[in-house]
C-alpha cells in the first residue's frame, strides 16, 4: 500500500534521515586500511543503542535472505554489490566499500547507502563511484510533484548507460515509512512518463547500483551478499528523499 505522508510525518522522518547519515559518516570515517567490517558493525550498533534507535536490519529475513541477517549494517567490499553482510575482514588498501544503512528512530525508518575507496584509489573505481553519485542526484532532482515513477527510473538509468554501464533491475528504490522496504518500487531504469504520478508526501529510497563489468548478481554463501557474476566491482549510493510541492527533499542528508 503506498501511503502519502503529512509536513508533520515527514519532519519525524528527517530525525530519522539524520540519524542515518550520521552513522554513516562515521562508519566511513572508522572504514580505514586494517579496519574489520565486524568493528563497523559494532560501532554503528554502539550508536543505535546510544541514541535509542531500532535496527532495520538485525531481525530482517525476506525471501531472499538465507536467515534474519544479524548485523545492523550492511559493508559490501569490492565485487560486492549489496547486502554484503559483516564478517571477519579487515579492509586492505585500495579496497572498494559500500555502507548501507536503515534505521527506526520513534517508529519512523530512514535507508541510506555510499560508496568510497580505502586508501589508495583505481582510476575506474572513482569514475564508478562518481557515475553512480550522480545518478542518485538525476534521480533525485526527477522526484518531483508532475513526474512519475518512471521519470526517476529513466534519469538514474541515462546516466549509467551514458557511462557505458549496464543495469539491473533485481533490486532498486523502495517505499519508505513505518517500515523499510514498502511501496513503490522504483526500479533503476525505465521509460519516463510511465508508472505512478507523484504526489507531495511520496517519500522513497532512491538507490542507485552499478558493476563496471556486468548486470549480473550471484549470492555468497553467507546466503546475503549479492556479487557481480563476473568478478567485477560495484558501487551503491542511496538516499530517503520525500516529494513535496517544493520539489523533493533529502531526508537523510549527511553533514
Amino acid at each position: 500500500m503506498i501511503e502519502l505522508r503529512t509536513p508533520a510525518e515527514i519532519d519525524r522522518m528527517r530525525a530519522a534521515g539524520t540519524f542515518v547519515g550520521s552513522v554513516l559518516t562515521a562508519t566511513a570515517a572508522a572504514s580505514v586500511v586494517g579496519a574489520n567490517l565486524l568493528e563497523i558493525d559494532r560501532l554503528a550498533h554502539d550508536m543505535i543503542r546510544a541514541a535509542g534507535a531500532e535496527s532495520c536490519y538485525i531481525d530482517y529475513h525476506p525471501s531472499f535472505g538465507g536467515s534474519p541477517f544479524g548485523k545492523v549494517i550492511c559493508t559490501s567490499v569490492n565485487d560486492a554489490a549489496l547486502h554484503g553482510l559483516p564478517h571477519d575482514y579487515r579492509l586492505r588498501d585500495g579496497d572498494l566499500l559500500s555502507l548501507d544503512f536503515a534505521a527506526s528512530v520513534d517508529g519512523w525508518v530512514a535507508d541510506s547507502a555510499i560508496t568510497f575507496v580505502v586508501g589508495t584509489p583505481r582510476d575506474e573505481d572513482l569514475r564508478l563511484i562518481d557515475t553512480t553519485s550522480r545518478a542518485l542526484d538525476a534521480g533525485i532532482a526527477a522526484a518531483i510533484v508532475g513526474n512519475r515513477i518512471g521519470d526517476i527510473s529513466a534519469a538514474i538509468g541515462d546516466v549509467a548507460h551514458d557511462a557505458g554501464y549496464k543495469v539491473n533491475l533485481d533490486f532498486g528504490g523502495h517505499g519508505v515509512g513505518r517500515t523499510m522496504h514498502g511501496d513503490p518500487h522504483v526500479p533503476n531504469d525505465g521509460r519516463p512518463g510511465r508508472g505512478l504520478p507523484l504526489r507531495a508526501g511520496l517519500v522513497f529510497a532512491i538507490e542507485p547500483w552499478f558493476m563496471l563489468g556486468t548486470d549480473r548478481i550471484v549470492t555468497d554463501q553467507d546466503g546475503w551478499t549479492l556479487r557481480s557474476v563476473d568478478g567485477s566491482r560495484a558501487a551503491h549510493f542511496e538516499h530517503t528523499v520525500a516529494v513535496t510541492d517544493d520539489g523533493p527533499l533529502v531526508l537523510s542528508a549527511r553533514k
